[in-house]
């Protein structure tokens, strides 16, 4: 029995729908009716009618037939019974689909035939692959409904099918757009990639086969991307074709930067050198594209094959646009990941490897070596005086001699070796699997040594560059990476000290020496928050009136295990940790607090002289800390003296005049501190705003006995005179010594001759002696 579906809310929908649509059709059918009256004015009679509605249905390109209860045609449209493989009408009526398709398929149709006699429901729109291809893969939107006789009993069906194939594609090629990109933005590998792209394209234009191949880097060849229907030795043997004006259909596209389209790959003359090598498998056209960057760069080519002689049409030009621009994309998001990674990985000015690769590389390496009876050999470089070659020839001149010394670290060592660029000017060296003799050990980098330090030229100049290394042998001088570095670290440190340019091998006393070092650096931290530091001052005296004038402040350290220490013992450390900076702050408010304090208690006027670290100058707004920390105090600027040296100054001769004239603004006075030392060049000195010159006492010490200390301590008080500087000599500790200096014009003395450094109540009850004399021995 038929299901009455009129009260079903969906079919009653269909069947409002389907009342409109047939209200429409009589319309339709009423208006020919009458123009076929006015064509025909006898009633027609019904085989006109029935040819009337054969020629109709026969005209319609969609698959139109009516079946009975038992699947047999009982009418059928032309395209029905053409695409069945049948010649008219006649021949389809009575048969069923498994008389015409693979019983598989006739049992899927018949299923659902079967479903909407039963059911008396009629199915719309239902998508299905069409049996008869075509040659081409066909889609078709099939609607089925009910067929009944006049008393309403179901008889059979009704089917009508269209062609939708051209809309399935459009669907596909926007699905496998999108999947491609979202491969693309995932970083997917290239080959698999290039893989669905090639398959997308197949499915889309059947009897096509297609290939990507890359270009090289030099941009010479084409190596094969990735052609998942071509055969493996075809791929092979095209594998590095070099490209060309007459290379084929890719190796010419990519020469030429333009699409090149074959269409009988026989007689074309582009394959005249290949054509032998490909006609074995049956291909006739080539269409190869090149795949482009944003900057039409060549990057490789997207060709497609076909066994059939032809040429793309207007729809297939588009498929290889798309395809050849997608191609492109990834391949630049290939390329942008890779440098990407090669820059995570590696030094961009020397392309070495950085430190973060051979973190990663090197706990492998060691593990293999493990057990195994050969040393690995970790050395840690420093080229010598670069900055030199910085500050004279400027950073594009070091930055080409440090690729020079890089190029040549890598031609020294072996492949299985590693040179690393740690930063600036520091390399590391791996070299792996040596014989367990020190002799070979120390040649092999003394041959890396040596070839560091041949000639080179630089900007038109012939430069030699040494370096100073430390080695640390895998595993006796080391079981891991960080101990291996570190000590390595340690004998390059040894190496600077020995003067550069040479080379040093990790030893116990080193590390017990580190150990040493970095126990007095924590205890130099505390001595801070300690309090341990204290004060003495050592007076100045002029020498034309015997008064003294000015106290020099000097640092002594009260270790509370060690007693006093010299400031010779810990001042260089605190400069190479940069506490200089927190004790040398700490030393300028000490100094000008008991300054004050002096001022306050009635003491003669008197000026402070404190002595200031290069890290402390170069400190970011320094001559306002200074003005802010006297403002603290309560000392008055003119009061204070500052002693700079003149290695300091000559560091950064611009900056220092710069700050030295803030300073001056402020109303503290400058002394240049040790002269004769620093290589202070006149000009230079001239511009400096100072007001006192201090004798380095290594001058002092051999006068009057040394005849050149004698004419340089002369020079230096005559050219201070002349300049209008005020000269004042240290380390002065004999009657000859002072005779000397007062005859030569010297102005002022400091020195054990007339007081060693005082703690500061001895200094105050020196000040309320009587006026010191001169000639007291």
């Amino acid at each position: 029995m038929a299901k009455n579906t009129s009260r079903n809310p969906r079919y009653a929908a269909l069947n409002a729908g389907g009342n409109a649509e047939t209200r429409r059709l009589i319309d339709a059918s009423n208006r020919l009716a009458e123009e076929v009256a006015r064509i025909f004015p006898s009633e027609p009679d019904i085989a006109d009618r029935h040819y009337w509605l054969e020629t109709i249905i026969n005209h319609v390109p969609d698959y139109i037939y009516a079946k009975d209860v038992e699947g047999r045609f009982l009418i059928a449209n032309q395209v029905t019974v053409a695409d069945n493989g049948l010649e008219a009408m006649k021949d389809i009526v009575g048969k069923t689909d498994f008389d015409l398709h693979p019983p598989q398929m006739a049992k899927a149709i018949a299923d659902i035939e079967r479903r909407v006699i039963e059911t008396g429901e009629p199915i719309f729109g239902i998508e299905e692959r069409a049996i008869v291809s075509k040659g081409r893969d066909r889609w078709l939107m099939t609607s089925k409904v009910p067929l009944r006789n006049k008393s309403g009993k179901i008889v059979g069906i009704v089917g009508v099918s269209r062609d939708i194939s051209d809309r399935k594609a459009a669907e596909r090629l926007l699905e496998g757009q999108a999947r491609l990109l979202e491969m693309i933005a995932n970083g997917r590998p290239l080959d698999a990639f290039f893989r669905d792209m090639i398959l997308l394209i197949e499915a889309l234009m059947p009897g096509i086969k297609g290939s990507v191949l890359l270009l090289s880097p030099d941009g010479r060849y084409l190596f094969h991307g990735a052609a998942p229907s071509l055969d493996e030795a075809y791929c092979a043997t095209i594998h590095g074709v070099e490209i060309g004006p007459r290379m084929g259909s890719c190796g010419t596209a990519a020469w030429r930067g333009e699409q090149v389209i074959v269409s009988d790959i026989q007689v074309d003359p582009l394959w005249d050198d290949y054509r032998e090598l490909v006609l074995p498998y049956g291909f006739r056209s080539c269409w190869s594209t090149p795949i482009h960057s944003r900057e039409r760069k060549v990057l490789g080519t997207f060709a497609l094959y076909s066994d059939v002689v032809g040429v793309p049409d207007d729809g297939q030009k588009e498929l290889i646009a798309m395809a050849a621009h997608l191609a492109g994309i990834a391949i630049e998001r290939k390329q942008a990941e890779d440098r990407i990674s090669f820059m995570a990985h590696h030094d961009a000015l020397t392309g070495l490897p950085n430190r973060a690769q051979f973190e990663e590389q090197v706990a492998e390496a060691l593990e293999a070596l493990r057990g195994s009876g050969q040393w690995a050999v970790l050395a840690f470089l420093d080229l010598d005086n670069f900055k030199l070659v910085n500050d004279t020839l400027g950073h594009a001149a070091g930055d080409e001699l440090l690729k020079v010394t890089a190029s040549r670290m890598r031609a020294s060592v072996r492949k299985s070796d590693m040179v690393v660029r740690v930063g600036g000017d520091e390399f590391i060296l791996l070299l792996n699997g040596l014989p367990c003799e020190r002799d070979i050990v120390l040649a092999r980098l003394e041959d890396i040594r040596r070839a560091i330090a041949a000639p080179m030229q630089i900007e038109g100049r012939s430069l030699q560059v040494t370096c100073s290394m430390g080695v640390a042998c895998f595993p006796n001088q080391g079981k891991t990476v960080g101990e291996l570095l570190a000590n390595a670290d340690m004998a390059m440190y040894r190496a600077k000290e020995l003067g550069r340019n040479n080379l040093q091998v990790f030893t116990e006393e080193m590390a017990a020496k580190a150990h040493e070092k970095l126990k007095q650096q924590e205890e130099l931290r505390q001595a801070l928050a300690r309090q341990e530091f204290f004060l003495q001052f050592q007076p100045q005296m002029n020498l034309a009136t015997g008064r003294v004038f000015a106290a020099e402040a000097l640092l002594r350290w009260r270790h509370p295990e060690r007693g006093t220490v010299s400031p010779a013992a810990f001042i260089p450390l605190a400069e190479e940790t940069g506490l200089i900076v927190p004790i040398g702050d700490w030393v300028l408010r000490a100094a000008c607090r008991q300054a004050r304090a002096w001022q306050d208690e009635g003491l003669p006027p008197l000026i402070i002289s404190v002595n200031v670290s290069a890290r402390q100058f170069r400190e970011r707004n320094w001559a306002a800390h200074v003005a802010a920390i006297l403002t603290e105090t309560g000392l008055d600027p003119f009061r204070l003296e500052l002693e700079l040296t003149e290695s300091l100054i000559m560091q950064d001769v611009p900056g220092a005049i710069a700050t030295m004239h803030e300073l001056q603004a402020i109303g503290v006075h400058l002394a240049i501190d040790d002269f004769g030392t620093g290589y202070s060049s006149l000009s230079a000195l001239k511009r400096f705003p100072v007001r006192r010159l201090k004798i380095d006492r290594s001058f002092v010490a051999d006068i009057p006995t040394d005849l050149d200390d004698n004419a340089i301590t002369a020079a230096i008080i005559s050219l201070a005179r002349n300049l209008g500087l005020r000269v004042i000599a240290e380390g002065v500790e004999n009657q000859a010594q002072v005779e000397f200096l007062r005859q030569s014009g010297c102005d002022e003395i400091q020195g054990y001759f007339f007081s060693r450094p005082l703690s500061a109540p001895d200094f105050e009850a020196l000040m309320l002696q009587p006026r010191f004399s001169i000639h007291s021995v």
